[in-house]
Parts: structure tokens; C-alpha cells; sequence
């Protein structure tokens, strides 16, 4: 405990006056238990007799009860501490770095964040959550802690996850991937920032989707790139759209697009590639939840069609299992796997050691397909439950664009433009029902009013009530008008 001592008149006196501050500023709550006597005096220099005289005073003064068995503690609340003031001005961004964080992003209206006093929510990245998942992945990371050295691990990540994830690959997403070239990583934020470092310098161009996921938009932007964006169709990317010039990343949603939904078609991967190896340019492949298709066969990731060896390829465990769990991975070409590994080194050192361990063991004995069978089948009841709703609930009032995949789907409000969706969502959670805007996700948003709803927290008693809200709203509001 730091307790200044002002060097006016006898020791115990001092250690009062001290104590007495501490518990009128605040620093020291109500009901907040004092050290013992012995261990003060140790930490001040002091001897306890002199501890015993200084309690014995507070005591008298009301400032501390004594518990039998217990200790002492503080008797009197005090001011409540006051919290550090943002200076009157802020200090100028002190690097080219940090003039583009403040530029490109807004830590305090991130999109898609629940929105506050809501009932129901149709939030967006909010995982499935599973109570057998909770006690299998606690089983493994017990017998991780028991065994897994607790020195530094490979910055590159434990050699048994990245051969489990090579394995998963090849069986799950058509990726031949050799252990030496996957590098663990904390996601899919990390994968393209350290992709950034690898590939790109300041003002280097690259071309990515319209619409997009915007955390990576932000990342490549913060980086310092020229971003070229490229529309989206129901087939994916438009590659007869990507620039005459090349540039010098292509970042694709192929399995998945985010946020549209689309499935990139055979005919433009192939082009796509065919467009990387001529132009010598790479492809930044977020591959964030191949795995749950419900209504068609999944395609191989666009990194199982490489044989020019232009794909960077990333997937995360935050979607399959929990956002918190923080890892992912790389599948870097053999010709940049060193700039990887370093660049991951230079970041942190490497990922957790005992979670990269549980995760390994979590995909070898088996249950993470488990899990990935119990999900997808969950998953695809909210998705009908939620599709069947809207559409006997709503009828024509709303478009869905049914992505067939994922843990979202678009809906698009018909005859409502841009401002009239912004007020809408707005009515709706007032009324209790979180709705989010697809804008965020565009460089120039369309004048239409779309929603993006995330359904893989909601149950489906919870899918059909928000379900119903949404539709009471909507009649709630034309009749309003």
C-alpha cells in the first residue's frame, strides 16, 4: 500500500493523517479491509507498535472497525474517486500512423454494436453459444494447462495446431496446406494487418469488395493503402471490373461475401486467379465462416484452386467457437512464410501457448467437428425459423437476400430510401428491437434502406418474438405516416 508520510511530528502520527486522506479521498472505499499491522510495517520501514498506536487512533475516531477474526476495516465512506479529465485540448496525432487511426476510425461507434435498452437484437458477430462447447473446451484447457510448457511459444505457433489445421483444411475446405507454411495468428484483424506490413507500403493500392467488412477496410486504410473498391454481384467480386492497372492486394470474401451473402461462382475464382498470376499481384482470402452452408454443397476456399501460389489464405476460430478465444491462422505462400513468422514475432511473440495447446487437442480427438455438426444443424433452424417469419409476417414489405450460408442475411426495406431506414431503425429501438444498417459496410452506400440481421444469438423463441416486433413496426410506422 503507498501511504506518503509528511514528516511533521511522531511516526504513528503520520501514518493518521495519511490513513485519513486515503479514506476521505476515496482511495481507501467503505468496507475495504486495512493490511495487517504486520505486513504495514513492513512495507513502510516501520515498527508495528507503531502501526497498533496509528490503528488504535483510527478506531477511536470512527474511522476503522475491528473484526474479530477478520481484521480491520474501513468504517466511513469517503468522497467517491474522481475520475482523470480529458484534457481541455487534444494532443496533435504525433505520428503519420496516428493521423490515420483518428481519420479512419471511431472507437466509440464501431458498427453493429447492441444497441442499448434493446429486448431483442438482431446483432450482428455475436456467437452461437453452446453449453456443451462451454464444458468441452474447459476440459481442454485443463489438461493444456497441465502439460504445455510455460516458457515462450513458437512465434509461428505450437507445431501440433498448425498440423491440425492443415488436416481440418484439407478435409473441410479443400486447402492443401503443409504445417511450415501455416502461421497461428489472433484472427482475421490480425492476419490482414500483418498482411499489410508484409506486402504493402504507404499509398499502395488495393482493391477490395463494395460492400465490405469494415474492420478490414479500417485496418488497410490505418496502414496507409489506396483502397479500390470493386462492386459485388450475386457471383461475387466483378472481375471484369478490377482495374487495368494492377494492384497490389485483392481482398475477396469468396465463400461467403460479407455482407452480401454471394458465393463467389467458379468462372470469376478462376478469373480472379488467372488475373493474380498475370499481373503478379496477391489475394488476401477471408475465408470467416466457410464452413456452415445449408442448402448447397460447400465450395473448396479459392486457395485450393491456387497453383500459382498468389493466396494469402486466413481463418478464424471467433466465429466457429467464441470471439474471445482470439486465434486464427495464416496459409502463407512458401516465398513470404519468413516475412510472416517475423512480422508475427515483431507483433507479440506469438499466441497463447496453453490456448493454442487445447485447441490443437480440441481439433484431434474430434470434438471440434462435433461441435461444428451440432452448430451448423442449430444454425440452420434459426435461419428457417427466421426466414419463414419474415416472409409470412412481412410479405411484400421486404426484400431478403438469402445468402444460403453464415449467420446473417440481408433484408432491404422496399420503397424506403437511405434516411427513411435511419429513421426506421431508430423507431424500432425505441419500441425495444435492435436493427442495424448495412451502410456501414459501403464506401458509398445505396439509397436503400437495408438491414443486416445477425440471428446466431438469437433462440428460436427469441428469432419468432423479434420476428413479430419487427413486423409490428413496420405496420406501426406506415400507419404513422
Amino acid at each position: 500500500m503507498y501511504l506518503p508520510l509528511d514528516g511533521r511530528g511522531p511516526l504513528h502520527g503520520q501514518l493518521v493523517r495519511s490513513l485519513k486522506e486515503a479514506v476521505l479521498a476515496g482511495r481507501l472505499p467503505a468496507g475495504m479491509r486495512f493490511p495487517p499491522t504486520r505486513l504495514l510495517a513492513q512495507q513502510l520501514g516501520v515498527s508495528r507498535n507503531t502501526v497498533l498506536a496509528a490503528y488504535e487512533q483510527l478506531r477511536a475516531e470512527g474511522f476503522m472497525q475491528a473484526r474479530v477474526g477478520s481484521g480491520s476495516y474501513v468504517a466511513l465512506p469517503g468522497a467517491p474517486v474522481q475520475p482523470r479529465s480529458e484534457p481541455p485540448t487534444r494532443i496533435a496525432a504525433q505520428s503519420a500512423y496516428a493521423r490515420r487511426l483518428r481519420r479512419y476510425h471511431d472507437h466509440a461507434n464501431i458498427p453493429g454494436r447492441r444497441a442499448p435498452g434493446t429486448l431483442h437484437s438482431f446483432q450482428y458477430g455475436v456467437p452461437f453459444t453452446n453449453p456443451l462447447l462451454t464444458s468441452a473446451w474447459a476440459r481442454a484447457l485443463s489438461h493444456a494447462a497441465a502439460y504445455q510448457p510455460p516458457n515462450y511459444p513458437p512465434a509461428q505457433g505450437l507445431p501440433a495446431l498448425r498440423a491440425a489445421v492443415c488436416e481440418y483444411l484439407s478435409l473441410r475446405r479443400g486447402v492443401q496446406a503443409a504445417p511450415e507454411d501455416v502461421v497461428i495468428c489472433t484472427g482475421t484483424q490480425q492476419a490482414i494487418s500483418l498482411t499489410a506490413r508484409v506486402l504493402l507500403d504507404e499509398g499502395d493500392e488495393v482493391a477490395i469488395e463494395e460492400p465490405q467488412y469494415f474492420a478490414v477496410r479500417e485496418a488497410l486504410q490505418i496502414h496507409g493503402a489506396r483502397l479500390l473498391p470493386v462492386p459485388v454481384d450475386g457471383e461475387g467480386l466483378r472481375t471484369d471490373l478490377l482495374p487495368e492497372r494492377p494492384p497490389r492486394l485483392i481482398c475477396v470474401t469468396p465463400s461467403h461475401q460479407f455482407p452480401t451473402g454471394a458465393l463467389m461462382s467458379l468462372p470469376r475464382r478462376r478469373a480472379l486467379l488467372d488475373y493474380a498470376n498475370r499481373h503478379e499481384c496477391w489475394i488476401f482470402e477471408d475465408d470467416y465462416d466457410g464452413e456452415f452452408r445449408y442448402d448447397a454443397q460447400p465450395h473448396a476456399a479459392l486457395a485450393g484452386l491456387d497453383d500459382g501460389r498468389r493466396v494469402i489464405y486466413t481463418g478464424t476460430f471467433s466465429k466457429v467457437l467464441f470471439p474471445s478465444l482470439r486465434l486464427g491462422y495464416i496459409v502463407a505462400p512458401p516465398g513470404l512464410r519468413d516475412d510472416f513468422i517475423s512480422a508475427k514475432w515483431c507483433d507479440d511473440f506469438g499466441s497463447p501457448g496453453i490456448e493454442q495447446a487445447a485447441l490443437a487437442h480440441f481439433l484431434a480427438d474430434g470434438g471440434f467437428e462435433r461441435h461444428l455438426r451440432r452448430t451448423a444443424k442449430t444454425l440452420k433452424q434459426r435461419r428457417d425459423v427466421l426466414l419463414e417469419s419474415l416472409r409470412r409476417l412481412t410479405g411484400d414489405a421486404v426484400q431478403i437476400d438469402d445468402s444460403h450460408a453464415g449467420m446473417h442475411l440481408v433484408v432491404w426495406l422496399r420503397g424506403r430510401d437511405a434516411a427513411q431506414g435511419a429513421a426506421f431503425i431508430a423507431f424500432a429501438q425505441a419500441r425495444g428491437l435492435g436493427l442495424y444498417s448495412i451502410a456501414p459496410y459501403y464506401f458509398e452506400p445505396p439509397d436503400r434502406a437495408g438491414l443486416l440481421f445477425g440471428y446466431g444469438a438469437l433462440s428460436v423463441v427469441e428469432i419468432e418474438e423479434a420476428a413479430r416486433m419487427f413486423a409490428h413496426c413496420l405496420e406501426a410506422m406506415a400507419f404513422a405516416e
